[in-house]
């Protein structure tokens, strides 16, 4: 018999991962495929696979909670991490963008939240992006078998108010000691080495100082966030002792041109690249998208400041920075405090769902937006930087150099809406976008150039030969 063409409402219809779907089947679960959409008001099974020397562990726990592994290890006496390589090889060969709640598709125990079954209806996620199930509370306990439950999340709303009551002095006001450790680390000399690819044309260029142009220089410490920082401050600094009229450094160009000279910048930045990385090797090889996605960021923030009128424009070199640096306390806590950032990345891991600046300030006492403001201050750096890296998730920040704080969180949610940085996006308000003087379509527009651009940028990232 001929296949009937599907309908169109067929068409329509969410589809889930062929594994879900079979699973479903043999379980005869009454469920209700839905669509994605703020504000449903169901609560939301959040899943995590975690393993130790004992075995793996499925941990499910409501999506308004973020599951702490300290916490987690007080209940259960076990010290878990995510695990990672066997939820990969699961996604890989099902297809899936993200781990149900659904017990029976790992072959592992289960520990619950005893606050998940609390409301009449939960919702899952189907394995689909913006796909979810919805079920009933009572068949979804049916599920859980003989699992074990406990109460070990950490409700998001409690994380909201502590990261509120420390927002205005966010250095002065944190308690904790290991907020206090690291302000106290970064008080001493910081020196971060730029990239391997970025240590190889340095050498490169050094060793052929003739055909080495001030903008050949420029133009590779424009691509890395650590050197370009650390130029910066150079040149800032020695600009004010022997100068102490003279106009600000307000880019990499000016720092080189104007200030060091490109011998000076090539000489300081091989010195930088003697630094030892052997203890933080784990932590730098995955540094990758961190790269990227600075070097997008600041693309898109000079393609923004020229789609802006012209009596509103900032300083274009600092726009630029204040894009390569939005996320340089990241960088710094990776190369810093390396058991710090482990800890962290965990924690992002098995938490997609909740923003980084909640887990941060919950494990660490600090936010690495705090850790890249207070970095920039204690280097010198110009003023609109660290206002940029402070305030740059907050869209109704109107103060003291706010353009260049407003055009960052404009640039990181466009590249977010197109799958680049973090998971988590913002509706980008209008009333931002009119007082920057931009249009949607003019920024959307800016964000085709540099996407377009996707391998030119690319070839300025990759290893030289």
């Amino acid at each position: 018999m001929p296949k009937t063409m599907p309908t169109a409402a067929e068409l329509l219809q969410p589809q889930l991962p062929p594994i879900i779907r079979d699973l479903l089947d043999r379980l005869g679960l009454p469920v209700r495929i839905v669509h994605e959409r703020p504000g449903s008001g169901l609560p939301r099974v959040q899943a995590a696979l975690l393993e130790d020397d004992t075995g793996s562990l499925l941990v499910l726990f409501p999506r308004d909670q973020l599951l702490d592994l300290h916490r987690l290890k007080t209940v259960i006496g076990r010290t878990l991490v995510p695990a990672e390589a066997r939820l990969q090889r699961l996604f890989d060969r099902e297809r899936l963008s993200a781990l149900p709640g659904l017990p029976a598709l790992v072959d592992s125990p289960c520990l619950y939240d005893e606050r998940l079954l609390q409301g009449p209806n939960l919702l899952l996620d189907s394995g689909q992006p913006h796909v979810l199930l919805e079920i009933d509370s009572e068949h979804y306990r049916s599920l859980l078998g003989d699992a074990a439950c406990a109460r070990f999340g950490v409700p998001l709303i409690r994380l909201r108010h502590n990261l509120q009551a420390h927002a205005e002095e966010p250095m002065e006001a944190v308690q904790g000691f290991t907020a206090r450790r690291i302000r106290q680390r970064l008080e001493r000399r910081v020196e971060i080495p730029p990239r391997q690819n970025t240590v190889l044309r340095i050498r490169q260029l050094h060793g052929n100082p003739r055909a080495c142009s001030d903008d050949d220089v420029t133009n590779l410490i424009e691509t890395d966030p650590a050197l370009a920082a650390q130029v910066v401050s150079w040149a800032g600094l020695a600009d004010t002792s022997h100068h102490p009229s003279a106009e600000r450094v307000l880019s990499v160009e000016d720092a080189i041109v104007r200030v060091l000279g490109s011998d000076v910048v090539l000489n300081l930045s091989l010195g930088l690249s003697e630094i030892k990385l052997a203890e933080h090797a784990e932590a730098w090889e995955d540094m990758t998208p961190y790269w990227e996605e600075a070097l997008y960021t600041a693309t898109l923030m000079d393609g923004l400041c020229r789609a802006m009128p012209r009596g509103k424009r900032p300083e274009p070199g600092l726009a630029y920075l204040a894009g390569l640096l939005h996320n340089f306390g990241y960088l710094t806590l990776a190369h810093i405090f390396p058991s710090y950032f482990r800890l962290l990345s965990q924690h992002l891991r098995i938490n997609p769902h909740v923003p980084h600046l909640l887990i941060e300030h919950h494990l660490l006492g600090i936010t690495r937006e705090q850790i890249g403001a207070w970095l920039m201050e204690h280097w010198r750096m110009p003023e609109e930087l660290s206002v940029a890296l402070r305030s740059q998730h907050d869209p109704g920040y109107r103060g003291r150099h706010a353009v260049y704080a407003n055009l960052v969180y404009v640039a990181v949610n466009l590249l977010r809406n197109r799958g680049i940085g973090g998971t988590l996006q913002e509706e980008i308000p209008q009333q931002l976008l009119d007082e920057l003087g931009l249009t949607r379509a003019r920024a959307e527009e800016a964000l085709d150039r540099v996407l377009a651009a996707e391998t030119a940028l690319r070839v300025l990232l990759a290893q030289p030969e």
